[in-house]
């Protein structure tokens, strides 16, 4: 019976923290002006100054569901160690109430969009609390373990490159590199990151406006997650071939395939349209949810 109330809260705690995730990406890019008419030229508003006055709905509506996932969220957390633990579930509850309050703090720095440390921090935050919800919903309920299958090893491999790859792209938008690459497959011609490039995979630094096409930075980080991202996909239909007999496994590996690949053809049509606002959007949304099936899938081939 707990486990059952638990689930339940679980799953809507993890939408409402997928609302948020949509709302937050549409207010912070709407912000930057991506995909405006002047594009690239208008990008970057938010670090020039530019006043930003979206419809004031979406800022009542994001602080209405913030608040609404922080209060379920500590209801969860009640529910799992009350009146005795339901573990695991109880530590990714807590786990999970801990990060919504530590993004609470760092809320404090937020109204600077050029600390790229505090836009990282805010955009992978964003991502764990769904995955973190799931995490509860899927442990809450006792279940029959999976079989070890052969594959145990090399999920892990390919869902530590799938993380990868999800947090090269929450450095792209928290240093507002977006028009640094806008080519496919090559980006501005590079196919590989130059030795400055490198030097954009730490968030550590005070932005002075978006990054130009062709920064060596941003390039790097656009080739690098898409390289990642190929690479996860790979990793991945080898893991759904060891794991065609476990049909619980393999049904999970099958669900992180349909999600990254819809993810990268996201990636493909936002590149193409010049960085459509709605479809970097639905890449933030496809993010969250690629992570919570990911942590289904190693769920499912735990021992």
């Amino acid at each position: 019976m707990q486990g059952g109330r638990v689930r339940a809260l679980a799953v809507l705690t993890g939408l409402l923290s997928l609302l948020v995730v949509m709302v937050s990406a549409y207010l912070r890019l709407s912000g930057a002006g991506l995909g405006c008419s002047e594009w690239p030229g208008c990008y970057g508003q938010i670090l020039a100054g530019v006043p930003h006055a979206p419809w004031a709905g979406v800022r009542l509506a994001h602080r209405v569901v913030a608040t609404l996932a922080l209060l379920a969220s500590i209801l969860l957390t009640w529910q799992c160690w009350r009146p005795q633990p339901l573990q695991p579930a109880a530590r990714y509850a807590s786990l999970l109430l801990a990060l919504m309050l530590f993004l609470s703090v760092v809320g404090i720095w937020s109204a600077n969009p050029r600390m790229a440390l505090v836009n990282f921090i805010n955009l992978i935050g964003g991502l764990g609390l769904v995955t973190f919800s799931w995490r509860v919903a899927i442990t809450a309920e006792p279940s029959r373990l999976t079989e070890q299958a052969s594959g145990g090893q090399l999920s892990r491999v390919a869902i530590a490159m799938l993380t990868l790859t999800v947090l090269l792209g929450g450095l792209i938008g928290a240093r507002y590199a977006a028009p640094a690459c806008g080519t496919l497959p090559d980006c501005q011609g590079v196919w590989w990151p130059t030795r400055q490039g490198w030097l954009a995979l730490h968030p550590f630094v005070m932005l002075t406006g978006p990054a130009a096409a062709g920064e060596a930075g941003g390039v790097a980080l656009h080739l690098l997650h898409r390289y990642t991202a190929v690479l996860a996909m790979l990793l991945l239909l080898v893991v759904a071939l060891r794991l065609r007999a476990v049909p619980r496994a393999r049904n999970a590996v099958l669900a992180v395939l349909i999600l990254l690949a819809g993810e990268i053809l996201i990636g493909v049509l936002m590149v193409a349209s010049g960085f459509s606002l709605s479809l970097a959007v639905a890449h933030n949304v496809g993010a969250a949810l690629l992570l919570a099936a990911a942590a289904s899938l190693l769920h499912s081939i735990r021992k």
